[in-house]
């Protein structure tokens, strides 16, 4: 919503403040991941790697506290760059944190990749083809997981993406365990990202200078961004007010429910575990 009224009023964030939304997006969608992994499994009946997942997960939230001053719902992006600048010492431990994180992988390929029995419960089952994807318009790793590269950070860069290096994951089947190894993939571009905006990461201020009032041109402005599920998308309609005429809120995951009624169609209810978690759904985000 930020980077839709920065356009709207063509602002530009200072430069810092743009490698600072990426590093905290990128560590976000690791923190997300890490979520999914361990419920996922928690759902096939292992109650192991929850437990780690956590463990990881809560360094990642303490790094994003310190940044942000909230655990869950930051509220740093704002208006014309970032509520608040990452002094020395958060940088030191999120090079800490990536160097553990990427030692962590080796511990999860053995305790679930190469574990027999995860491998057959998600093998095979729950394959979304391309085009059943397209058709219900399904993104993120759901899509990704199909075989197609689709990702927004890669064909439409915002905010500064087209300036890293980063490879975009992309499963074989469409089955429950691409779209597995798909996130953990996810999770080691991200923590490559970080490590190169934290090399780039350039000194000056993190919020450029916004008017009092922000009162858009009348028209229609949007603005796309790839969350840690898929397509998050925000539409607003001006009618050269402060308030909006109409906002409306695309996310990810309305539309990769949708896919299940046609997915679970013979399929025993065992499956459909698999299959319903391995799509990574927030129900109260579908309420909304």
């Amino acid at each position: 919503y930020a980077s839709l009224l920065e356009q709207a009023i063509d602002i530009e964030p200072p430069p810092r403040a743009r490698f600072l939304r990426i590093i905290t997006s990128e560590l976000n969608r690791i923190t997300s991941h890490l979520l999914w992994v361990g419920a996922f499994l928690l759902d096939l009946g292992a109650f192991t790697p929850i437990l780690y997942c956590f463990e990881d997960r809560e360094q990642a939230i303490d790094i994003l506290e310190h940044i942000t001053g909230n655990r869950l719902t930051h509220a740093y992006m704002c208006v014309g760059g970032v509520t608040s600048d990452a002094d020395s010492a958060i940088l030191h431990k999120l090079r800490a944190f990536i160097q553990r994180m990427r030692g962590r992988f080796q511990l999860y390929d053995r305790l679930i990749t190469n574990n027999i029995i995860f491998v057959t419960r998600t093998r095979d089952i729950g394959i979304i083809t391309p085009e059943m994807a397209c058709a219900y318009g399904a993104t993120g790793p759901v899509l990704r997981g199909s075989n197609a590269p689709c990702d927004i950070r890669k064909i439409a860069p915002y905010g500064g993406h087209d300036a890293f290096e980063f490879e975009v994951p992309v499963g074989a089947k469409g089955d429950c365990l691409d779209r597995y190894n798909v996130r953990m993939q996810e999770m080691r571009q991200s923590l490559n990202i970080i490590e190169q905006a934290l090399d780039l990461l350039p000194e000056g201020p993190v919020r450029a200078k916004v008017p009092r009032q922000i009162k858009p041109a009348p028209g229609h402005y949007s603005f796309s961004v790839e969350g840690a599920r898929g397509d998050v998308t925000y539409w607003a309609v001006s009618d050269g007010s402060e308030i909006p005429y109409r906002l409306k809120i695309r996310s990810a995951c309305m539309a990769n429910l949708s896919l299940l009624p046609e997915l679970c169609r013979g399929m025993l209810l065992a499956d459909l575990i698999s299959t319903l978690g391995s799509l990574d759904l927030v129900i109260p985000e579908i309420d909304r």
